[in-house]
């Protein structure tokens, strides 16, 4: 009997919500409903599409795992006249899976239990899963679709091979929540056209996309063909929702050669045997033509990459926070001029409230630059003058303080105020606060806890300070003037706490600093091999060291948007009581 050779499938790369069981499955079935009438016979969805991604200790309580297997179970009474991949977790013998259940005819057709548990970096998925045993492909229409989750497709000669050579899978269908950093730009594109050729297979690849605590989703899902070339791709940052037929008579031709056989004949499984189920027929795909796709455009720049993050991931974190508008302090500088810009962007200008808080050590030009970009910004500018606040501090610890010197103390102070202003307008009025203070202050404690560092999120918590000056001029060339006006941009960073101060009078010059800090904290390298790398000795050993004691203030700092392979939080995680001093 010939098999068919041709299927519609749909990619709903869509933007999940942890813990909204029901908003999830009802956008779920709103997709659905949009591939049915499309006429696709297969839709799927990302990882963990009930539950969202990562639901993390929500899955230690078991009424959350019962009710999403119950919302699952109501999804699929509702699910017919196609078949349906999507996200859950399965319970078995009081044993979590992350898993894909294979909908049809309003029924749960087949299981996969997801086999590499990714346990590194922000992923911990060994503290709440098993891992399966058994490859899972589907026979649909004729044609044979391997189902894998995430991990499973990075980890090579296992679960895509196991499904390609030793069950012939001619589709490898995986559903992820890859998040995104800047490392991985080529590098999931280059794995997927990699993994097609190897396998002489269609790889069908749906990302979930949207803001999930400091980890940000990027979707930038696709479809590619057996010779690697991508056939079809989704909007980067943005859900978006793709169909493709896909025909595989050429690919059925090329499997008959004796280099396919010999992969087969050569490919040992490390894993169990693969399961095949055979679903019904589900709807030809004759009847309408493909419906036309928008083209879709991919970042052009690392610039515009991170920027996108940045906006999704300020953006998700404050509407799924229950928040409408943020606040933050306005200072002049190029860190709070770019938060600005970021937040305007990100939920309109009119949901963006700053507050200048000048004191005695403040220049005119820095009032006047934040005055500026608030105008061109359309942003709300309140001035709240510290220097009558300040002086109260000041002549109330004067018995205390007796007769020691001016210092850090009295320079926290005023930063320490301004935080309580900032907190004070959020609690009157409902709006989240913002810490604008970047990576690199952050790494050597230039910032102070309780006081700049205040805030509900940190949108430049993962962003070098030689970052901030490449966004800042990638948004001012974005609109085409400067609207992040020059002086902000060319003046020398300074907390502006004592008269003339500048950041490179405690620190060396960010370009410098920014890869001490790098080869530091991302790649672990020591103080001699830096020392090696032509940096000066003093310096390097200065830096490390305020790396080090400043543990204390990042376990304390805002949650941020995670942008680089490496960030504050989930990815590192060193002891604040530590007497260790690597050389």
């Amino acid at each position: 009997m010939q098999r068919n050779s041709r299927i519609r499938i749909a990619l709903a790369q869509m933007n999940t919500t942890v813990g909204d069981l029901q908003g999830n499955a009802d956008k779920i079935l709103s997709h659905v409903e949009k591939a049915r009438a499309a006429e696709c016979q297969l839709v799927c969805f990302p990882e963990l599409t009930i539950t969202g991604y990562p639901p993390e200790d929500l899955l230690l309580r078991k009424y959350f795992v019962r009710d999403q297997l119950n919302i699952v179970d109501n999804l699929a009474d509702k699910i017919d006249g196609i078949t349906v991949v999507l996200g859950f977790v399965d319970s078995e013998d009081e044993k979590l899976y992350n898993s894909a259940a294979v909908i049809q005819n309003k029924k749960i057709a087949a299981i996969y239990h997801k086999i590499q548990l990714p346990n590194y970096s922000v992923f911990d998925e060994e503290r709440y899963f098993e891992a399966g045993r058994s490859p899972l492909i589907i026979e649909l229409n004729g044609i044979l679709i391997g189902i894998s989750i995430c991990e499973d497709i990075w980890v090579p000669d296992a679960v895509t091979e196991a499904q390609a050579f030793e069950g012939k899978a001619e589709i490898l269908l995986n559903i992820s929540a890859s998040p995104y950093d800047f490392s991985k730009r080529h590098e999931r594109m280059e794995l997927m056209q990699s993994r097609a050729k190897k396998n002489h297979a269609f790889i069908v690849y749906n990302n979930l996309v949207g803001g999930q605590d400091e980890l940000v989703f990027d979707g930038q899902s696709m479809i590619v063909d057996p010779s690697g070339a991508i056939i079809a791709e989704s909007a980067a940052f943005t859900e978006d929702f793709i169909i493709r037929d896909i025909d595989v008579s050429q690919l059925r031709e090329v499997r008959k050669a004796p280099r396919f056989h010999f992969l087969v004949n050569n490919f040992h499984s490390p894993l169990s045997h693969c399961k095949i189920v055979n679903l019904k027929q589900s709807a030809s795909v004759q009847k309408k033509p493909l419906p036309a796709q928008k083209e879709k455009r991919r970042p052009q720049s690392l610039e515009e990459e991170i920027y996108s993050a940045l906006i999704l991931g300020l953006r998700d974190y404050v509407l799924k926070n229950g928040f409408e508008q943020v606040v933050f302090g306005l200072s002049g500088g190029i860190d709070s001029a770019l938060v600005a810009i970021i937040a305007a962007d990100a939920l309109g200008p009119q949901n963006v409230n700053c507050v200048t808080m000048p004191s005695q050590y403040s220049s005119k030009g820095s009032v006047d630059d934040s005055k500026l970009l608030a105008q061109n910004l359309g942003i709300k500018l309140d001035t709240i003058a510290i220097k009558n606040i300040y002086e109260t501090y000041l002549k109330e610890l004067r018995r205390v303080f007796a007769d020691l010197p001016f210092d850090i103390t009295e320079e926290n102070l005023q930063a320490r105020i301004r935080g309580n202003i900032v907190m004070a307008l959020s609690n009157k009025f409902g709006w989240l606060p913002l810490a604008t203070g970047n990576k690199s202050e952050v790494s050597v404690g230039y910032c102070t806890i309780y006081g700049d560092m205040v805030g509900g999120f940190s949108p430049l918590k993962d962003v070098t300070k030689t970052m901030v000056y490449r966004l800042s001029e990638y948004r001012n060339r974005l609109a085409g003037k400067d609207i992040i006006p020059g002086s902000i941009i060319e003046k020398a960073p300074s907390a502006e706490l004592r008269p003339d101060q500048k950041d490179q009078d405690s620190l060396p010059p960010y370009d410098e600093l920014d890869k001490i800090l790098q080869m530091y904290i991302e790649e672990l390298n020591s103080v001699e091999e830096i020392i090696a790398e032509g940096f000066a000795e003093e310096t390097v050993k200065k830096i490390a060291r305020l790396v080090d004691l400043n543990e204390y203030k990042r376990r304390q700092a805002a949650p941020g948007v995670k942008i680089s392979p490496l960030a504050f939080g989930k990815d590192r995680r060193m002891p604040i009581t530590n007497f260790y001093k690597g050389k």
